[in-house]
């Protein structure tokens, strides 16, 4: 555990990568400098972080910058002395996130990112986890789009079930209905990199494919998940539907919660993600289309010659992302249904006013990080491996709602 009182409430690791510029510009926003939150940003380059800087003008000159390396740990011990909280944009995680978790586990510094890599989430737990419930770290994964809005969503319906019903739901469906967003070359460039994972170490399928993956050993929910690879009708919304690409993650997280949050949901939770794609032919042809786009990308991207052409000449590169107009633009509107054991429903949605996976996510991100730093003391939450539910429910919905755009609302 650090010793003296940090300079620093947060820094800002990788803040000059495409969504740390973001994320940098709203927590200028939101909290000045040399407010009641202290913070400051880092990186590896000096000259990047003093660019970064000059671009915010007047009201960033004030702005402390700290240099350190991925990959040079005693950078990362020294960075990480000087903060309460550190947030990470530096990815893929896989390549690049495991010795900032390590120096954060081993220095008691708490920690959140926005990774959606499930299986660096697995071996970050399997390697760590033990030593961040002693030396007092919370490590908090997926504060973005993944996976803020399925889990607080979750946590939300449940916690209005157990209100109205005094039973939580043991069935819920979290369904896309609208969604507006581009994706970056940061994400692009995660989303291969498992890929490659994939086809070098074949053993990390049953881990993607797990629902369970990231549970404790001894969560005992042995319910057999529906993962929506295909395209069904859904009577409960009256819609076909399509997988949902960030699936994957999200269900992850929420099983994760059920088992981290007081008293979990519930010991057989059913719980699974897609999109919305309409009635009739029209909704059923959609429904299809996106399932097969989805599997054709997973195909290219698996095989090494049809995954360069893409990486060289179609998909975005990191650093590359949406425009600020764009992510201005951009919006998302979940809804989820919920049943409990004796059969009684309820329903809720979650929207978000930006572009999901950046303007969004720069957002929630930020409010996720104040919320660790400034509402949840460690004698509250002691040190351990976290999902946003589980270690921020009713407080971070509340800051969301009030300071990053997002609503969270019980409908018919």
């Amino acid at each position: 555990m650090q010793d003296t009182s940090p300079k620093f409430d947060i820094i800002i690791f990788g803040a000059t990568s495409f969504v740390g510029q973001i994320l940098t510009r709203y927590m200028l926003n939101q909290f000045a400098v040399g407010g009641e939150l202290k913070w400051a940003i880092a990186g590896r380059s000096q000259n990047k972080l003093s660019e970064l800087k000059l671009s915010l003008g007047t009201a960033g000159e004030a702005l402390d910058t700290l240099v350190a390396d991925a990959a040079d740990e005693d950078s990362l011990h020294s960075m990480c002395l000087s903060t309460r909280v550190i947030i990470s944009t530096v990815g893929p995680y896989a390549l690049y996130g495991e010795p900032l978790v390590k120096v954060c586990v081993a220095l008691g510094t708490d920690y959140c990112d926005l990774t959606g890599e499930v299986q660096w989430i697995a071996k970050m737990l399997e390697r760590y986890e033990d030593e961040a419930k002693k030396s007092g770290a919370r490590i908090v994964n997926s504060c973005g789009f993944d996976s803020v809005p399925s889990d607080l969503g979750v946590y939300f319906l449940q916690h209005h079930a157990n209100q109205k019903f005094g039973q939580t739901c043991s069935s819920i469906k979290m369904r896309v209905k609208k969604m507006k967003g581009a994706a970056s070359g940061g994400t692009v460039a995660s989303m291969t990199n498992i890929f490659k994972e994939v086809a070098s170490n074949p053993a990390l399928r049953k881990v993607l494919a797990n629902p369970y993956a990231i549970c404790p050993s001894d969560h005992g929910n042995t319910v057999r998940q529906d993962n929506m690879n295909r395209p069904q009708y859904d009577d409960d919304f009256n819609s076909w539907v399509a997988p949902f690409v960030m699936a994957v993650i999200n269900t992850r997280i929420v099983h994760r919660s059920n088992t981290l949050v007081e008293g979990g949901y519930s010991q057989h939770f059913d719980y699974n993600e897609a999109m919305l794609t309409g009635k009739g032919l029209m909704g059923s042809g959609i429904a299809a289309g996106v399932g097969v786009g989805l599997g054709g990308f997973a195909m290219a991207a698996v095989i090494p010659p049809t995954r360069w052409v893409m990486e060289k000449f179609i998909l975005p590169k990191p650093g590359e992302g949406p425009s600020i107009d764009a992510q201005e633009k951009g919006f998302y509107d979940l809804r989820f249904y919920g049943k409990t054991d004796d059969g009684q429903e309820i329903r809720c949605k979650v929207t978000g006013d930006q572009d999901p996976g950046y303007g969004s996510t720069a957002k929630m991100l930020g409010q996720a990080a104040a919320c660790l730093a400034q509402d949840i003391s460690k004698d509250d939450v002691q040190g351990g491996f976290w999902t946003p539910a589980s270690v921020f429910g009713t407080q971070l919905i509340t800051r969301l709602e009030k300071h990053a755009g997002l609503t969270f609302e019980i409908i018919d």
